[in-house]
């Protein structure tokens, strides 16, 4: 069974940090696949082995070939990337990369040092490079970041949490990026700006105006929904929740509950 070649990774390069994240995110990847493919058409060969008296020396002999290549194809795959096994008490330099014997990925050294703790439990001194996701696999992930991820059909179980932030200062950019959720409590009247905001984000702020504070709202350049297509008048005492979100080029506004 034909292997994709694994490219060789020259650690004196310049481009050397991208290469080893292309490596374990594309090429790695699919040698494991390829392995994996491997792995079944050795186990393949054995059974026919077994079943066919007569055929049992050619596929033992296929069979041991194969695993034979597949073993020199990973020995080969951990050389052109530099990676060896993590040893306790070692000195790693930075940036430096091994395999994980308790949970088998790949780590990259964030801190030059050494340590006990094996690098699947110390995420201080070891970032994750690869992890095994497949379209059926089930992978638990812990504090990460999806970045502009597509997903279909997804159920979240235990629900999510909405981040919350707190603004300041009487000329915040307000961006959707800080939190989905966002308190302010005024100081004095303020005229906000519009941050970062791309189309389908939204904001809910809730606004404690202190002691009667208003805000301009024309730097948003905002089309309000309610209160007749003007902006809300602040509650005096207590919170005011307004909803801000932004469909095409423009960023809609709305006073939640009663005045």
């Amino acid at each position: 069974m034909p292997m994709t070649p694994l490219p060789t990774l020259d650690r004196t390069s310049a481009t050397f940090k991208t290469d080893v994240d292309d490596f374990f995110a594309t090429d790695l990847p699919l040698f494991v696949t390829e392995a994996n493919a491997l792995e079944t058409a050795v186990d393949a060969d054995k059974t026919a082995a077994a079943n066919s008296a007569s055929s049992a020396s050619t596929s033992a002999s296929e069979a041991s070939a194969s695993a034979t290549t597949a073993s020199a194809a990973a020995t080969s795959a951990i050389a052109a990337s530099n990676i060896t096994v993590w040893v306790s008490g070692t000195t790693y330099a930075l940036y430096d990369m091994v395999i994980s014997p308790a949970d088998y990925q790949s780590y990259r050294r964030k801190v030059a040092g050494a340590g006990t703790t094996d690098p699947s439990a110390d995420s201080t001194n070891w970032e994750i490079v690869s992890t095994n996701v497949t379209a059926t696999s089930t992978t638990t992930f812990t504090n990460k970041t999806l970045t502009s991820p597509t997903m279909s059909g997804a159920i979240l179980n235990d629900g999510y949490t909405e981040e919350v932030f707190a603004i300041s200062g009487t000329t915040p950019a307000l961006s959707p990026s800080d939190g989905s959720i966002q308190t302010w409590t005024l100081t004095a009247s303020s005229t906000p700006t519009a941050g970062t905001w791309n189309a389908g984000q939204s904001i809910v702020l809730m606004i404690d105006d202190g002691t009667d504070y208003t805000i301009t709202w024309t730097s948003l350049s905002v089309t309000w929904k309610t209160d007749g297509g003007s902006a809300p008048t602040l509650n005096t005492t207590g919170e005011t929740a307004i909803s801000l979100w932004k469909v095409g080029t423009t960023i809609y506004g709305a006073r939640v509950g009663d005045a």
